[in-house]
Order: C-alpha cells, then sequence, then structure tokens
C-alpha cells in the first residue's frame, strides 16, 4: 500500500529538487512526507531539502518528554544523506563539553552556532541522531529522514528569526557533548547494511534482493523506501521517490540493482 505524499513549504526550502523529485513552480519545498499508516503509526518518514540553516534544536527521549509539556513526545531519528551540494554540512554535536549554565547561555548570545561540530557531507552519509543530540542541518542538503512519529523539538537558537525558542527545556534534555562517532557511517553504492537496530526502529539499506536472514527481522509489518528503482509489493509497482507499507518483506519483489530503505518498529 503506498503511503500518502504531503509536499510541505519552508522559506528554507528548494524551488529545485534532487531526482526524482520535482517542486511546483512557485514554490519552496523543505519536506516531503509520508503519512503513517494506522497499522505502522511509530513511524514518520519523510525526505528533506535546505537551502539555509535549520534552527539549533535537540529532541528529547521518550523518559525526558514525560516529565515535560502534556503531549510532548520522545524523538529518536535518523538521516541518510542522498545529495548534498559542494561546501554542504550538518552540525551534530558540539566540539566541547558545556555545562548547562555554559549552553544556555551560548544559545543567548549566538555562540551555539560556531560550538556545533559542523561537517562536511555527501551522498552516502549515514547518521544516527540520538535523543538529546545537539543539531542543525546547513544549505545544500538532501537527505531522508526515519523517526519517531513525534514533532517534538525544542529549539535552542534560530539566528534571530522571530520564532519560538525552548531554552529550559532544550538545556535540560540536552548532551552538551561532541557527536559520538560510531553513530555515523559512510555507505557506498553498491552497499548493503543494518544502519539502525535500537531500542525504537531498524533500518536496514539494501542493494537488489536482500540477504536470507533479514526474513526474520521483517517476518511482519515494515516500511519500504526504494532510492532509486522501482520495486513491487504484490502488483503494486512503488517508485523511487515513494513509501509503502509491507505486510512483510516475503511481498516484497526487490529491483535486482536498486537500493532500497527497509524499516520497522522494535519494542
Amino acid at each position: 500500500m503506498l503511503l500518502e505524499t504531503r509536499s510541505v513549504e519552508k522559506p528554507w526550502g528548494r524551488d529545485t529538487l534532487p531526482p526524482p523529485f520535482t517542486a511546483p513552480p512557485g514554490k519552496r519545498i523543505g519536506e516531503i512526507w509520508f503519512v503513517p499508516p494506522p497499522e505502522l503509526d511509530q513511524l514518520l518518514v519523510k525526505y528533506i531539502f535546505t537551502s539555509e540553516k535549520l534552527s539549533v534544536q535537540v529532541h528529547p527521549s521518550d523518559a525526558q518528554a514525560a516529565d515535560g509539556r502534556p503531549g510532548d513526545q520522545g524523538k529518536e531519528e535518523c538521516w541518510l544523506v542522498i545529495d548534498a551540494e559542494p561546501g554542504a554540512q550538518l552540525g551534530l554535536g558540539l566540539t566541547q563539553r558545556l555545562n548547562p549554565t555554559e549552553l544556555r547561555a551560548a544559545a543567548i548570545d549566538g555562540s551555539i552556532e560556531h560550538l556545533l561540530d559542523w561537517r562536511p557531507v555527501s551522498a552516502g552519509d549515514f547518521f544516527r541522531i540520538p535523543p538529546g543530540t545537539v543539531h542543525a542541518l546547513g544549505p545544500g542538503v538532501s537527505l531522508v529522514e526515519i523517526q519517531q512519529n513525534s514533532d517534538t523539538t525544542y529549539r535552542l537558537y534560530d539566528y534571530g528569526r522571530p520564532r519560538e525558542l525552548h531554552l529550559d527545556r532544550a538545556v535540560a534534555v540536552a548532551r552538551s557533548e561532541p557527536y559520538d562517532v560510531a553513530h555515523h557511517r559512510k555507505v557506498g553504492a553498491d552497499d548493503s547494511a543494518t544502519l539502525v537496530e535500537g531500542q525504537h526502529f531498524r533500518v536496514d539499506l539494501v542493494k537488489g534482493a536482500p540477504a536470507e536472514d533479514l526474513a526474520g527481522a521483517y517476518d511482519g509489518r515494515l516500511l519500504v523506501i526504494p532510492l532509486d528503482e522501482e520495486v513491487r509489493i504484490g502488483r503494486e509497482p512503488v517508485l523511487a521517490g515513494q513509501c509503502a507499507l509491507a505486510g512483510s518483506i516475503a511481498e516484497v519483489a526487490f529491483s535486482d540493482v536498486g537500493r532500497c530503505l527497509l524499516a520497522r518498529p522494535l519494542g
């Protein structure tokens, strides 16, 4: 079953998107969402396209969210960069450890922008973003994000834009430290790999037909996200740039040469 797609305009979005996506004339598309199906509503998949820096922000864990505002939920996410302009960067973690007072002061005076660890990225960079990670996207990045289905975001800094900040909550949940490089990996054009197997979800990248040992990991409902070639779920084609729900991996006919992301909730 193909998931419903929603294109979301953003001031920091782009009017020219990498294939297979196109932006309607006069529209700056920042995100393309796939509406989670009721059968698998724990996960949200979306593509993100940037032309400006996004806010410096942090997400809580489930336990931290329970102590926050009513309705707040934990949010772990991961990113696979699919395209990047020359010089494109992501800010992940800090270049040094800060105590809560120092982090708050850096957010207020703007120095947090320069304390972020800005790292160059290109297609194939994969990052897991545990709750508490201070992060920001730079301009010129296109990526696919798989996350807990939560919109709880605490902004630390927004470059003077007139949007609400959430300093108390952000400082309370932030890991004011460098990013753990164990959460980053580079995947090549021919790689297949388990990218995340954590508390909340599992994500695999497969090239061609998946290995037999994935049958047990995906013997129930899963999300299928083709990156470059068509796959089929039963008789239904699923094209690159789409996302679909399958009852199990056995229902999916994979391309012999294409790459595909698979995702399912855990716990």
